[in-house]
């Protein structure tokens, strides 16, 4: 009776490492669809294909009929690139300004960085065309519900831009940097195409406010433009911005986020750990991990954006200071495994109440890094078997670390805080016992890691504007609403559709 199938999701069970296998559901076509639910009966794990289509976006109006002023997105990170297609798609030309560079351009700052050590700082793994998530593993994985179909518009958005199809089936879909260049880029072109605008290195450096209302922002070249609804989707790292932001008004609470150091095995070792006798079976790839262990003093360490077949990479976006994140290729075939170790820390672990006082906090142990280092942008790092036995490495073993421009043997007491130090050594004795191997002596831990989450949240109200200034749309990682590549996309479709609401009322040209 089956017409016609394609595969909707695939995972792999690997509970019993004797008999690690696929999961697949599948999307089939069939003549008779009651028919054949009838004989299957009620209790077959069968059910109607649920609708995946996306509905929001019909158009507001054709590009250049509007008569309201534009609305403009600040960033052109996955939330800023995802609210500029939306609007655009809807008809409302937005202006779009990111202060980094394209992402060819951006590519080669990055890389010229890891070779040499010389950051730039408006052009770096934090700023620029794709945000953040450019250099990373690409992971589009996220545990949010998607009742309106946005994570979905968000997969066949990508695949459309050059993504391999399989992440539309993919339990834990991931796409690799070099692959991210390029669909960046393609999804940059398509809002342009719509009668969107995209301008580079461009930063707003000024908010214009009256009354509680904005009423437009200044670039750094001191052009003032007009503007009722701005997206801010600024990024975690965009500190200077925050600072401007919080001296015109915009409402700031502290935020808990968590740090620690990157930490690096083997690949096979993980492999084995995960697969067992199925370790190298060519259709498994390389294996991923997701740990967690509540520690007796009342703090959690966890596995953050573990990167299977990957390296470490240096994410300073400013000067002075050392800053560790992980990143894959799309195949994932490098030698070492790594992800971060990290611990959760909360406001009360900033010294003072200043909305900022997050900022300052990483910023304090980024600096330490950077002395712990060398003071030229090689990280700290130290083997495991040394950092249980709080002494300081005095060389690297069989692991060799992937983080560029280089590493220090050295001791991380002295760039993380003490108690997140010893949460780290109990949570390691507590993986390897979930993960067998993880504490092996020779593994390699990288500091620090900063940049989990924003220390900061734009507080909005219901209609996803900041509760201190009317038009003004905080969204994303930056404004503490979102945490990776998906989430971040999706706030950037849900301000969007947010500010086209707005606009509906607000413009009688717009119906």
């Amino acid at each position: 009776a089956i017409q016609s199938w394609t595969l909707f999701r695939r995972s792999v069970d690997a509970r019993k490492k004797s008999s690690v296998h696929f999961k697949c559901i599948v999307d089939a076509e069939v003549a008779d669809e009651a028919a054949v639910l009838a004989k299957l009966g009620p209790k077959a794990k069968v059910r109607a294909t649920p609708d995946m289509t996306y509905r929001y976006g019909a158009r507001i109006g054709p590009a250049g009929d509007n008569k309201c002023l534009r609305p403009v997105v600040v960033g052109l990170g996955p939330c800023g690139m995802f609210a500029g297609l939306l609007l655009a798609q809807m008809g409302l030309r937005p202006l779009v300004l990111e202060r980094g560079k394209k992402a060819r351009a951006r590519a080669k700052d990055v890389f010229k960085f890891w070779e040499t050590g010389e950051v730039d700082a408006r052009s770096n793994v934090a700023f620029g065309e794709g945000g953040a998530g450019t250099f990373s593993d690409g992971k589009l994985t996220t545990q949010t519900k998607d009742k309106g179909n946005r994570i979905r518009k968000v997969l066949e958005e990508m695949v459309e831009a050059g993504a391999p199809s399989e992440i539309l089936y993919a339990a834990k879909p991931h796409i690799g940097t070099y692959k991210l260049i390029k669909i960046v880029r393609n999804l940059r072109a398509k809002i342009t195409a719509l009668g969107g605008e995209v301008r580079f290195e461009t930063q707003v450096t000024d908010l214009l406010v009256e009354d509680g209302t904005l009423r437009g922002l200044r670039l750094d070249d001191g052009t003032e433009l007009a503007a009722s609804h701005i997206i801010f989707a600024i990024g975690h790292s965009a500190r200077d911005t925050f600072e401007m932001l919080l001296e015109r008004g915009v409402h700031f609470e502290r935020k808990p986020f968590s740090i620690g150091a990157r930490i690096e095995h083997p690949q096979g070792l993980v492999n084995v750990a995960q697969h067992g006798p199925s370790a190298e079976h060519p259709r498994l790839g390389a294996a991923d991990y997701k740990l967690v262990h509540h520690c007796a003093n009342g703090r959690s360490a966890y596995s953050f954006c573990m990167c299977p077949g990957g390296q470490v990479i240096a994410a300073t976006s400013e000067a002075g200071q050392v800053v560790t994140n992980g990143m894959s290729y799309y195949s994932r075939a490098e030698a070492n495994a790594n992800a971060g170790l990290v611990v959760g820390v909360t406001p009360d672990d900033f010294a003072g109440d200043h909305p900022l006082a997050g900022v300052a906090f990483q910023r304090e142990w980024e600096e330490r890094a950077f002395a712990a280092g060398g003071r030229d942008y090689r990280a700290p790092a130290q083997r495991i078997e040394d950092f249980l036995a709080a002494r300081a490495s005095q060389t690297m073993g069989e692991v060799t670390p992937s983080y560029q421009p280089g590493v220090t043997p050295a001791d991380l007491a002295a760039c993380l805080p003490p108690y997140v130090i010893d949460t780290m050594r109990e949570a390691i004795g507590a993986f390897d016992k979930k993960l067998r191997g993880y504490a092996l002596p020779d593994a390699v831990l990288t500091g620090v890691e900063t940049r989990t989450s924003s220390p900061v949240r734009m507080v909005r109200g219901a209609d996803f504007q900041s509760v201190s200034v009317a038009g003004f749309y905080p969204a994303g990682e930056g404004a503490g609403y979102a945490g990776g590549i998906m989430t971040a996309a999706v706030d950037g479709i849900r301000c969007a559709e947010a500010v086209a609401h707005a606009l509906t009322g607000a413009a009688e040209s717009i119906s």
